[in-house]
C-alpha cells in the first residue's frame, strides 16, 4: 500500500498520516506536526571509491552506484571485507559575488560488492546531511588521498564557486 492509499485510508478514518514533503520550496515555515518542508534544491552528493570522486546524485535515496544492489547492516563486523567509501553532501549557497560551497560533510560506509554486503549507518548519513544544509564543514573521517580527491572534483566542477568557499572548507581540504 502506497503513502496515497494510506492517506485515503486514513481520511476515511478522519487521521492524517505524518508525511515529511521533500520539496524544492523557498518557504521553510513548519506548520504542525508532518507539515514541514526540505529543499534538496541546492545539494549534491559525491561519492568517493578509493581515490576516485564523482557525482551520483542517487546517493540522495541510498541508490548511488556503489549502494545499488548491496544489504547494508548497522553490525561493521558483518562486513570483514568492506572496501571504505565516502557519500559527501555538498550544499550550495549564494553571496553577492556568486555561488559558492556552503556545507560539506563526509559519511563513511563500507561496500562489499562480491559478498553484496555493506555496512553505514544512518542516522550519521541523515544527520550529516542535515549539517551540510546548515552549512558546516566536517570532513574529519576523510584520509589525505580522500581529501585530495574531493577538493580536485570542487576545483574541477567550479573553480569559480571553490575560490568563493570560506576558508574553512580550503582549510579542511589541505593536504
Amino acid at each position: 500500500m502506497d503513502i496515497n492509499e494510506q492517506n485515503a485510508q486514513a481520511a476515511d478514518t478522519k487521521k492524517k498520516l505524518p508525511t515529511l514533503n521533500i520539496v524544492s520550496s523557498k518557504e521553510t515555515k513548519h506548520r504542525g506536526f508532518g507539515q514541514g518542508s526540505i529543499d534538496l534544491s541546492q545539494l549534491s552528493s559525491v561519492i568517493i571509491d578509493g581515490a576516485e570522486a564523482y557525482l551520483d546524485l542517487g546517493a540522495l535515496h541510498a541508490k548511488s552506484k556503489v549502494e545499488k544492489g548491496i544489504k547494508f547492516t548497522v553490525n561493521a563486523e558483518e562486513v570483514p571485507n568492506g572496501r571504505p567509501c565516502w557519500i559527501v553532501w555538498v550544499a550550495v549557497d549564494f553571496k553577492e559575488e556568486g555561488k559558492y560551497y556552503a556545507g560539506v560533510t563526509s559519511c563513511e560506509m563500507r561496500i562489499d560488492t562480491e559478498a553484496r554486503k555493506g555496512w553505514k549507518l544512518l542516522v550519521d548519513h541523515v544527520n550529516r546531511m542535515d549539517y551540510a544544509l546548515k552549512r558546516r564543514i566536517m570532513l574529519d573521517n576523510l584520509g589525505p588521498e580522500q581529501k585530495a580527491a574531493l577538493k580536485q572534483l570542487l576545483v574541477d566542477n567550479d573553480p569559480d564557486m571553490w575560490q568563493r568557499s570560506d576558508a574553512a572548507l580550503h582549510e579542511a581540504l589541505a593536504n
